[in-house]
């Protein structure tokens, strides 16, 4: 048996708002940046600069200008969208995964199951993330997947608390019982009607924490724990260029301003998504 038809209350009948359209935009146009990097990128990100090229201002020979090495700032802001979205897509994809699979059996499962892994979440959540992410990277060399994997495992509490409630609130509806009382296995109600309902609060949980993931990586590079050379990264670029700000601005401006408009862009697209996919909290209107 499944879900009650929403006829025209599904999202696909209502128009997207002002933000949906605006944050598919802004990361639209994120993604076409990291995909075509090698083709818009004007010179190759590891060239190193003559003397009079090091900590050139912007110009005509440079958009943005160089760093202290010469070497093209346009063209490592370009390649270093490459590694801060994937970091930030790896990272929350892992969050999402671990909290979804979390959060699913403590509302689904027995009431002592419930109590163990709200328990397990709780002392996660009560410790500081930040000093928990910092514990992880200490103790190995940065590297990207490393950094991925600490984001993520640092990061799924509050997705397992969202899902677990979401969940709680599912097992009693009408055609979750109707199947229950059909005799269909208990892993198959939830592959079937829990986890197809849940979706949109978990596309949402993860797009809104994508812009917070990028972040968590730019602070942890800016104390020197994040992407290291010859990779490249946003936060990279601001560590490297902070010792600069009086004499070469430019260095950690542009790379600031593009984690700026990420985290605006995937915050947008949260709340647009949100709207759109819950009709309950009146964001998207009939079309």
């Amino acid at each position: 048996m499944m879900p009650p038809d929403l006829g025209r209350s599904g999202p696909w009948n209502r128009r997207p708002d002002a933000n949906l359209l605006a944050g598919v935009v802004i990361c639209l146009l994120l993604v076409v940046l990291a995909v075509l990097a090698p083709w818009l990128a004007p010179r190759d990100p590891g060239v190193l600069g003559g003397a009079a090229e090091r900590l050139a201002p912007p110009g005509a020979g440079h958009w943005l200008g160089t760093d202290v090495l010469g070497r093209d700032v346009l063209s490592r802001l370009i390649y270093g969208s490459r590694v801060s979205l994937l970091i930030g897509w790896l990272s929350v994809l892992v969050a999402v995964l671990l909290g979804t699979v979390v959060g699913m059996a403590a509302g689904l499962g027995p009431g002592w199951l419930d109590r163990v892994l709200m328990v397990l979440t709780d002392a996660f959540m009560a410790f500081p993330r930040i000093f928990l992410i910092l514990l992880l990277v200490s103790l190995s060399a940065p590297s990207v997947g490393l950094i991925i994997l600490v984001l993520g495992l640092s990061g799924w509490m509050p997705v397992a608390r969202l899902v677990r409630s979401e969940a709680l609130s599912l097992r009693e509806r009408e055609f979750v019982l109707a199947a229950r009382g059909l005799g269909m296995p208990p892993w198959l109600v939830a592959w079937r009607h829990i986890l197809p309902n849940l979706l949109p609060t978990v596309i949402v949980a993860a797009t809104l924490r994508v812009g917070g993931a990028i972040l968590a990586e730019s602070f942890l590079s800016f104390l020197g724990l994040g992407v290291q050379d010859p990779v490249v990264s946003w936060g990279l670029m601001i560590q490297q260029g902070r010792q600069h700000l009086l004499d070469g601005w430019w260095l950690a401006t542009f790379p600031g301003l593009a984690i700026t408009l990420t985290v605006i862009g995937y915050n947008l697209l949260g709340d647009g998504l949100r709207n759109w996919l819950d009709p309950r909290t009146g964001g998207g209107r009939n079309g």
